[in-house]
């Protein structure tokens, strides 16, 4: 049985229609993200909840075995043989949890977004491309496919028409600029229609992509 993850909700101020699931990154929370909600700027009356889950500690092999929180333990920096794909799926059986909960709950799954960043990022594609049910949308931030150069396996046809948003830093030193290219360029040769979006920034999220990001989700929630 999947564990529940704890979670920081914000609220609209009337009630939900549609959810967006924030992934954080590597050594963060959902804290990291939260503060995120008034900055997109959204309408006043919107009524999208937002869930920023976090992620379950474990040890990080390239931290030197250091325990922090994590979706999955990356191995190296080699991008063929960085994440630890039993890791991954384990995390993708609690975030698809936390996904039916909300489907449970009342939200339409093609009312709900997956969202990440960096680490979060590549939890948000591979569990995004293999729900089994059509998503509203998947947003890839700083990020790169945990399967390297080629999409994961058991693809669901449900999402095979859903919208990516993929943005990445020109000065990423994290996750290399080539890293969020190759999963892009895996994605639309697979078919999948892939918003593409780089910025003059490192390993961040600055205010001109919470712009791009406010205009999406309206979009995707037709607000």
């Amino acid at each position: 049985m999947s564990v529940s993850l704890e979670r920081i909700m914000v609220e609209p101020k009337t009630p939900a229609t549609a959810v967006v699931i924030w992934l954080h990154g590597l050594g963060d929370s959902g804290a990291g993200f939260a503060p995120i909600v008034p900055a997109l700027g959204l309408p006043t009356d919107h009524t999208i909840r937002f869930i920023f889950p976090h992620a379950p500690e474990q040890a990080v092999t390239i931290n030197g075995g250091y325990v922090m929180r994590a979706w999955y333990d990356i191995k190296s920096m080699d991008l063929h043989d960085r994440a630890d794909m039993q890791g991954v799926l384990v995390s993708e059986k609690m975030v698809t949890a936390l996904i039916n909960e909300q489907i449970a709950a009342g939200i339409a799954s093609q009312r709900i977004v997956l969202a990440g960043f960096s680490q979060g990022g590549v939890m948000s594609l591979f569990c995004g491309l293999r729900f089994p049910e059509s998503l509203a949308g998947i947003m890839a931030l700083s990020c790169y496919l945990p399967t390297g150069d080629v999409l994961p396996t058991e693809l669901s046809t449900a999402n095979r028409n859903t919208p990516i948003l993929q943005q990445h830093g020109l000065q990423d030193d994290v996750v290399p600029l080539s890293a969020g290219t190759l999963a892009k360029e895996a994605l639309i040769e697979g078919g999948y229609n892939v918003t593409w979006q780089t910025y003059p920034m490192p390993h961040s999220v600055i205010p001109a992509q919470l712009k791009e990001i406010s205009k999406w989700l309206l979009q995707r929630f037709e607000m």
